[in-house]
């Protein structure tokens, strides 16, 4: 049976995965949501329910379940700083058996939203990726719900084919977009969206439960680089950095990357974009050996820089 921090664990993934900002991806959040989907030790993901839960009787559930005892004076926190949230991230439902209900009253209660309780069940299964992927196209992130003031100039990303994300304006995020469509289509054609960066947000897009499945587990403090592929064909991990202001992938950057993702099972290929020539001229004396390099208004060419090979992992300690 599965201990009850891999159970955490998971809900964090999902948290994560369904757009909510840093500040709810915590164990408080975990549990809660553990608590309104009634995933107790035990449980599998296809078996999750969706009961009418009060912020008391979540507590409740959480220390009979996971033995994580909060204070009465902490029944706030989970309201305003878990629960609201959830809520304006439309997986939570406020009130669903009343609406009219009084705001402050005792009775009011809480239920996962049934779109989001039918992609919960496919947790874990074959099924989790395109699930999400079409879960998020139909439905705005909590982050970018707080950015809804400049929807109107965000920037939409396919990801699959009818499947779209919007990244916040800017040319970081255009770039971003063309090492998706453009440089992913050419280079690794087939290959899976892991994460895409948002100069908004640290999560722009992020499928944290493939990306533990590759073996790596990123919490917040581990930099990541603004996008991340999985080419499946050669079960390659394709590490971009899209540059307009920040460095490229030099011998510093490759080391941090080939730190966060030392257990990764897929081999590891780096690669830094640059929107032109021009900007690359700049950074040319800088750029890491045995990385790649690819510009934007060049596509179909790739620069590689040294090694026996062209785009490819390379072992650690490659004297190549």
């Amino acid at each position: 049976m599965k201990r009850k921090k891999q159970y955490i664990k998971e809900a964090l993934q999902i948290i994560a995965s369904l757009g909510l900002t840093r500040e709810q991806q915590n164990e408080r959040s975990a549990l809660c949501l553990l608590a309104i989907l009634e995933m107790a030790p035990g449980k599998q993901w296809s078996e999750v329910k969706n009961p009418l839960m009060g912020i008391t009787p979540v507590m409740e559930w959480v220390r009979e379940h996971y033995h994580k005892d909060y204070a009465p004076n902490t029944r706030e926190t989970f309201r305003r700083q878990t629960m609201h949230q959830f809520c304006d991230a439309g997986i939570a439902l406020y009130n669903p058996d009343k609406p009219d209900r009084a705001v402050n009253s005792p009775k009011a209660v809480y239920q996962i939203e049934p779109s989001t309780l039918e992609l919960l069940r496919t947790f874990g299964t074959e099924a989790w990726h395109e699930s999400l992927t079409s879960y998020l196209s139909k439905r705005e992130t909590l982050v970018a719900r707080y950015a809804n003031v400049r929807e109107q100039n965000r920037i939409p990303v396919e990801i699959a084919p009818g499947k779209k994300i919007t990244l916040s304006p800017g040319e970081h995020s255009q770039l971003i977009k063309s090492v998706i469509k453009d440089f992913a289509s050419r280079f690794a054609p087939g290959s899976i969206l892991v994460y895409a960066g948002d100069t908004g947000e640290k999560w722009g897009y992020f499928d944290a439960p493939l990306l533990s499945k590759l073996g790596v587990d990123v919490d917040s403090h581990g930099k990541m680089p603004d996008v991340v592929l999985h080419y499946t064909e050669k079960n390659w991990m394709l590490l971009v950095e899209a540059v307009t202001s920040h460095g490229p992938v030099n011998g510093k950057r490759h080391e941090e990357l080939a730190k966060l993702f030392r257990k990764s099972s897929a081999g590891l290929v780096y690669v830094t974009a640059f929107p032109d020539r021009a900007l690359m001229s700049r950074y040319l004396g800088e750029i890491a050996w045995e990385t790649e390099v690819w510009v934007a208004d060049s596509p179909s060419h790739l620069i590689h820089f040294n090694g026996s090979r062209f785009l490819g992992p390379y072992m650690e300690h490659s004297d190549q």
